[in-house]
């Protein structure tokens, strides 16, 4: 793989700035970020006078504590326009999420929002090793989900080139990947891995293709996961991290030169980390649930977003501000399994240590009489289809689980190229289980 590593020139002064410098800026702009919450969202002003606090009493960093958490349900019951602190009129975009599980969450943007945004998105794309004048395949979804517009606008204030492809139609993705010749892909890793699959139906060496980085988000994935697409297409594969709630794609993202977990922006996002239970702030390296709070945005302002994303603040490295490490899972799609906590990243990494199984898996969960059973759906690799082959793959992958893990699952190996492929974000998890 190329050295991808940008020019110290390149940088934004404050990327680099020494921590005081940020930390002045963000006291500036949290006591600016409050201020505009209380007097311009009706929301916010309801929940700090419920609290009996006032942006006046922010005084230090620290002071943000004792300011209320704003949750997706305050956003579900504030539909649709509720939480605007601007007014209608001054709004440039309005993005929402799908609305599967109920009422959608609305997110909107003035042209300083959407400015800023195209900023760091730019800024991100730059610290994975993107430049001026490189093609980009964006494979993002685009329309109401933040992700293809986001990763679009960045790539295009880098000044690169963009191929608006959006999700789906993996055929024609490997078709212009092969005649566009891109140097960028900015995907799903998921999704990457069916790109791969289509490559490899083809008869094409993915190692021979343009592709020489992946922006990888929009879910969690593992090392071992980066490992398998980076050997495969002998290119850089870069964590990217961001949620429309807060912005869209571009809060945080992986520098090139180290990939040791996503720098934050911190001149735009403050972080904490809190104990899911408690609410308590946590000190840095402490694992639990991140929580964010925007530090310029006009027109839909969040203090203290729970994100339930789980992850821990680390020092900077290549960059001074503070790194969080790769999403572990979410607190609301842990999977308790008679009394054990787990993740489906801790699944997927077992899977792709199996030979002979190939990358795709789906998690069921069922119950039998009182039990709770959990079901890894796989496949088998097509060189390793012979009932035997399955068998032990299967065994393996049990004892793996049961290793790490710590419960008991059925892996039942299918047919290759049977289990359901991603086409944005994977579904990993289907709740087949009686409602109580």
């Amino acid at each position: 793989m190329d050295d991808l590593t940008p020019s110290k020139s390149d940088l934004d002064a404050i990327e680099i700035a020494s921590r005081d410098e940020i930390e002045a800026l963000q006291l500036e702009r949290l006591k600016w970020s409050l201020g505009h919450a209380y007097e311009r969202s009706p929301f916010y002003r309801r929940r700090f006078d419920a609290e009996h606090v006032h942006p006046k009493d922010l005084t230090s960093l620290a002071d943000l504590a004792r300011f209320p958490f704003t949750t997706k349900q305050h956003m579900r019951e504030s539909y649709p326009f509720g939480m605007f602190a601007a007014p209608r009129e001054n709004l440039r975009r309005i993005h929402a999420s799908s609305g599967t599980t109920g009422r959608p969450t609305i997110v909107a943007y003035t042209q300083t929002d959407i400015d800023n945004w195209a900023d760091l998105m730019a800024r991100s794309i730059r610290a994975t090793g993107g430049r001026a004048g490189d093609i980009v395949h964006v494979a993002y979804g685009y329309g109401l989900f933040t992700g293809g517009l986001g990763a679009h606008y960045g790539a295009e204030r880098l000044g690169c080139t963009v191929v608006p492809v959006s999700g789906g139609l993996t055929e024609r993705q490997a078709t212009l990947i092969m005649d566009f010749k891109p140097r960028i892909i900015m995907v799903t890793p998921s999704y990457m891995l069916s790109i791969l699959d289509e490559l490899k139906r083809r008869g094409v060496d993915p190692r021979s293709c343009s592709l020489a980085l992946g922006i990888f988000g929009a879910e969690p994935w593992t090392e071992t996961m980066r490992g398998e697409i980076e050997q495969a297409f002998d290119m850089h594969a870069v964590d990217i991290y961001g949620l429309s709630e807060i912005m869209g794609p571009g809060v945080a993202c992986e520098c090139v030169e180290t990939k040791d977990g996503l720098h934050l922006w911190e001149d735009h996002f403050y972080p904490e980390i809190i104990d899911p239970e408690t609410g308590a702030v946590l000190p840095d390296g402490s694992l639990g649930e991140l929580v964010l709070t925007t530090l310029s945005k006009e027109g839909m302002p969040m203090i203290r977003y729970r994100t339930r994303d789980l992850t821990r603040l680390m020092p900077g490295s290549a960059r001074t501000m503070r790194r969080m490490e790769r999403i572990k899972g979410r607190s609301d799609d842990m999977i308790i399994l008679r009394g054990v906590n787990v993740f489906p990243t801790q699944i997927e990494e077992q899977v792709l240590k199996c030979r002979g199984l190939a990358p795709h898996f789906q998690i069921e969960l069922v119950r039998h009489g009182r039990l709770d059973t959990m079901i890894i759906n796989v496949e088998a690799e097509p060189d390793s289809a012979e009932p035997a082959v399955r068998r032990f793959s299967g065994h393996e992958l049990e004892h793996h689980i049961k290793s790490v893990c710590g419960v008991s699952t059925t892996v039942v190996v299918h047919d290759p190229g049977t289990v359901v492929r991603s086409e944005g974000k994977a579904k990993r998890v289907v709740d087949n289980r009686p409602k109580d």
